[in-house]
């Protein structure tokens, strides 16, 4: 099941824009400091790089993606995650809008 609301946040009202809008995403934190973006990346393959380790979480849409060091590609759609190292890469495809959730940690 994905993630419906998130209660009790503070957003960042100016939207962090990626790869020429391909990716639009807007920072939460929760009371307790946890930080999360919310978005949604349209048609493309793009590469991120991470800092700290991430989960996905797809809410809408689908995609697929492919770890750093990895050959395979894999599917992940609505109400599914998926874990991204800390300093690392991952690959994205998505055919239509996929929309997230990245959590930190």
């Amino acid at each position: 099941m994905s993630t419906e609301t998130i209660d009790g946040v503070s957003v960042t009202t100016r939207a962090n824009v990626y790869f020429d809008g391909k990716c639009v995403s807007h920072n939460v934190t929760l009371a307790d400091g946890t930080k999360k973006s919310v978005g949604v990346i349209l048609p493309a393959t793009l590469t991120f790089s991470t800092g700290a380790p991430e989960i996905m979480e797809c809410v809408g849409g689908a995609c697929e993606y492919k770890l750093a060091g990895s050959e395979a590609w894999v599917k992940s759609g609505a109400g599914e995650r998926f874990s991204v190292p800390g300093n690392s890469k991952f690959e994205i495809r998505v055919a239509d809008a996929y929309h997230y959730i990245c959590h930190f940690g």
